[in-house]
Order: structure tokens, then C-alpha cells, then sequence
């Protein structure tokens, strides 16, 4: 009894002293094989074609009249990173959904020569509720930042971010970000218009 007693302390205290730099809990995402399975079969359903629909959709209307975008959603532009945000709680899509297409943007991406940094999960205590990241950092491949002739690296769309937040276990938000170097050393990124035509094939 005295050695619960003792984790369960232990537990509340890393709790309370968790930070962005030390989360409550912290660990690789490894998908089970039915996960994996499940997955494979989501990709060919109604539900992604609908949401890839809507996102090109919005993001072409975010490019002529930013003030009528869906209210689910928010882009990002600034000039070292670009993206958006998908208002999950908003909407009425499932847990399953969302988390199988936080891993489809991961694997196009992985389809436009990007590597996979570092995918991981991180738990954090706050006031109100349980905070739990997931995020995939991608960054480009080796063959795509080869230093040209000119001295300098391509970066492509520069390293990726894609992060899936919930609260209370239940989804809150997905974000995606495209973040560029301003360095002399590296040629001008990409247009971020390209990479959302990858995504949403």
C-alpha cells in the first residue's frame, strides 16, 4: 500500500512541476498494428475526401477574402512561417478521424522527400485541464538540402511541424506549420501554395 501511495505522489508532483520542458509525460508515437490497419482503411473513405475538400477549399477563399474562411479554421502567414489551424472542437469530427489525418499530412509530406525527425507525444498538467500533444517534425531529406552550385542549400518548404492538441483527452485543435530559414545560406523557399496542393491531392 505504501509503494501506491508513493507513486501516486510521485505522479502529482511531477504533475505540478510539469513545463514545456519537462512534460508530465513524454514518449514516441507508435502506432499498433490495428491502428495501422485501421488507417489504411480510413484513407479510402468519404471522411478524408471531405476534409481535404474543405481545407482547399478555404484555403482558396482565405487567398481572395481572408474575413470569410470557415470559422473552424485560421491560416498562418508570416514571413518565416506559414500554415493553419483546424478548430477540431468545433466541428463534428471523431477522435479516430482526426488523429488518422494528422498522420496523413505527415505521410504527404513524407511523399515530397521530408524526413521524419522526431514523431512524440508530450502530456502537460494545466489549470483547467490535461494537455496532450502529439506532433510529427519533419525536415527536408538530405538529397534535397544538397548545396547547389551558388554555394547555397535548397530548403524546399523548410522543416514542417504538425501538431495535434487535446484537452481532457478530447480533440482540440491541429495545427501545421511550415517554418523557412532566412539565412544567407539557403535559397528562397518554395511557395507555401505548393505544399497545400501536395497535401490536399
Amino acid at each position: 500500500m505504501d509503494k501506491l501511495w508513493s507513486y501516486f505522489k510521485n505522479l502529482f508532483q511531477q504533475a505540478e512541476e510539469s513545463s514545456p520542458s519537462r512534460p508530465l509525460i513524454h514518449e514516441m508515437i507508435e502506432r499498433s498494428e490495428e491502428e495501422r490497419e485501421d488507417y489504411e482503411r480510413w484513407k479510402n473513405t468519404l471522411v478524408l475526401r471531405r476534409l481535404l475538400d474543405w481545407l482547399n477549399d478555404q484555403y482558396a477563399i482565405y487567398r481572395v477574402d481572408q474575413d470569410r474562411i470557415d470559422e473552424a479554421l485560421d491560416f498562418l502567414n508570416t514571413p518565416s512561417s506559414k500554415g493553419f489551424v483546424i478548430h477540431f472542437n468545433q466541428t463534428r469530427y471523431s477522435q479516430r478521424d482526426v488523429v488518422h489525418f494528422f498522420d496523413y499530412l505527415k505521410e504527404q509530406v513524407l511523399k515530397l522527400k521530408y524526413r521524419t525527425q522526431i514523431s512524440d507525444l508530450r502530456t502537460y498538467e494545466r489549470a483547467s485541464w490535461v494537455e496532450t500533444i502529439q506532433r510529427h517534425y519533419l525536415k527536408p531529406g538530405p538529397t534535397i538540402r544538397q548545396q547547389q552550385e551558388d554555394g547555397k542549400f535548397t530548403q524546399k518548404f523548410g522543416n514542417i511541424m504538425i501538431e495535434l492538441e487535446l484537452r481532457n483527452d478530447q480533440v482540440f485543435n491541429l495545427r501545421f506549420r511550415a517554418t523557412v530559414y532566412k539565412d544567407s545560406l539557403f535559397k528562397e523557399p518554395a511557395e507555401f501554395k505548393e505544399l497545400m496542393q501536395e497535401l490536399v491531392v
